[in-house]
């Protein structure tokens, strides 16, 4: 029977405005030790972070799960692209077997206790550093993922399993769910990342959650990593989900903006040009902002995992579809401009013909 010591960290990303200024952040958030945190490992150098997210401690709670109450540690990770990561970090009461920590993550990964004490977190937080928030405001999109850690994993006499060991322990049930047993096709599909560092820790990837097997507790860099790789995630979907709420909004303005009488044509649409240059600037900027926040300067262990969660979280699948609606609004900007154009030069050519045709009336009445 193998003995487990470790604990799940529930994270719920949300995102808070546009951008955050995060050394004044820090100054608002100086009573809860905020810290700029980047990898401690020797290859996190091959991990460029331009400006590393703050860490803020949050203090502790209580959440109640199968009737046992278990103290949970909370904390914050705060993005300057405007994400705030909550983090809910829970233990089980005790050393307890595979199985026992395999039902505590299934019974934990969906509670609803954790949306309450994050929410509560959320609001205090924000309402703390709102001076440092850029157009502040919560979006209605947010990610949720959860990492099972564990520190130490031993067999019966006690000895700590070996990375070959661990790639054979049943992770089925806790990050899929699965009860029953899967064909080793369906294994290879759901769960192909993989990645192992040293003889005795291991990590697996899924798109909702990830087990981490590292026994120096310190040592916290991939979860760092999957956190970050959530974070660019969720602004990805976030302005996905923009611009998908802005095509329609924007087919409407333009009928709106073609039927309305002007006493100059060509200026009807200047105020729908304004919107939509100031919407393709702010969601380009962003965009970019987002995805140069971290970028990978080597082939290895921490940058291998780092491009495995962005493959998983399909970030390519996700910039691609912004840069076609992006695409979209240029094209119809273009379109809109040539149009607004078209009819000054109208406006001009017709009043040139009233200039004309009036000298032409007051000449023949002079003469």
């Amino acid at each position: 029977m193998l003995s487990v010591i470790g604990s799940a960290i529930a994270y719920r990303l949300f995102d808070v405005g546009y951008a955050i200024d995060l050394e004044r952040a820090l100054a608002l958030l100086s009573a809860s030790a905020p810290e700029r945190v980047r990898p401690i490992r020797g290859e996190g150098q091959a991990l460029q972070i331009s400006n590393p997210p703050i860490t803020v401690w949050l203090g502790s709670d209580v959440l109640v799960v199968d009737e046992v109450v278990h103290e949970v540690e909370l904390s914050a990770r705060i993005f300057d692209f405007g994400v705030v990561s909550l983090r809910v970090r829970v233990r089980p009461p005790s050393a307890c077997d595979w199985e026992q920590f395999t039902r505590f993550g299934q019974r934990l990964e969906h509670h609803p206790g954790i949306t309450a004490l994050v929410q509560a977190q959320l609001e205090q937080l924000c309402e703390r550093m709102r001076p440092a928030i850029e157009r502040p405001a919560v979006a209605g999109v947010h990610e949720d993922y959860t990492v099972f850690r564990i520190t130490r994993i031993t067999d019966e006499l006690g000895t700590p399993l070996t990375a070959e060991a661990l790639a054979a322990l049943d992770v089925v049930p806790l990050l899929l769910n699965e009860t029953r047993p899967l064909s080793a096709e369906a294994r290879r599909e759901l769960l192909p990342h993989r990645f192992t560092y040293y003889g005795d820790d291991l990590a697996l990837l899924t798109w909702e959650n990830a087990l981490v097997v590292e026994p120096r507790e310190e040592d916290t860099d991939l979860q760092y990593i999957l956190e970050f790789a959530n974070a660019q995630l969720l602004e990805l979907r976030y302005y996905d989900a923009q611009l998908d709420a802005e095509l329609p909004r924007l087919y409407d303005a333009i009928e709106a903006a073609r039927a309305r009488r002007s006493v100059f044509p060509g200026r009807r649409f200047a105020a729908l040009l304004s919107r939509l240059q100031a919407q393709v600037a702010d969601s380009t900027e962003l965009v970019e902002r987002v995805e140069n926040a971290l970028k990978v300067t080597d082939d290895v262990y921490l940058a291998r995992v780092y491009s495995a969660a962005l493959e998983l979280f399909r970030g390519r699948a996700w910039r691609a579809g912004i840069d076609r609606k992006l695409a979209i609004l240029r094209e119809t900007y273009a379109m809109l401009n040539s149009e607004a154009q078209a009819l000054r030069s109208e406006t001009l050519e017709i009043a040139i013909v009233v200039l004309i045709v009036g000298e032409l009336v007051m000449a023949f009445l002079r003469g």
